[in-house]
C-alpha cells in the first residue's frame, strides 16, 4: 500500500513545514514515522525522506547516501531515528548525546 502524497501542517520547528522536501513527498510513501520534533517518510523504493528539527533527525544529510535506497523500516525515539536496511545494516541519525 502506498499513498500518493504527504501533507504536513503545524508548528514549523516541529515538522509542520515540509516544503523543503515536498517534491520528494509527492508519491510512493509506504510509512511515516516521527519523534517529538521531526518526521521520516519511507518510500516504496527504500529511500528515506526527513524533515523537521535538524538536530533531532530532521536533517539526515550526514547519512543521506546510506538512506538513498534499501531501507526496510524506521523507528524513532524522542530525538533520533534508526533505519534497518535490507542487508541488516542499521543507520542512525539525530541527537547524539
Amino acid at each position: 500500500h502506498s499513498c500518493s502524497e504527504v501533507v504536513t501542517w503545524g508548528a514549523v520547528p516541529f515538522g509542520g513545514d515540509s516544503s523543503a522536501v515536498a517534491d520528494r513527498l509527492a508519491a510512493g510513501m509506504t510509512c511515516i514515522t516521527s519523534n517529538r520534533s521531526a518526521f521520516t517518510a519511507l518510500k516504496d523504493s527504500g529511500e528515506v525522506v526527513t524533515w523537521g528539527e535538524a538536530q533531532h533527525g530532521g536533517d539526515s544529510s550526514a547519512v543521506a547516501d546510506r538512506l538513498a535506497a534499501g531501507v526496510k523500516s524506521i523507528t524513532g525515539n524522542g530525538m533520533a531515528f534508526a533505519a534497518l536496511k535490507e542487508a541488516g545494516e542499521v543507520v542512525t541519525w539525530g541527537h547524539v548525546a
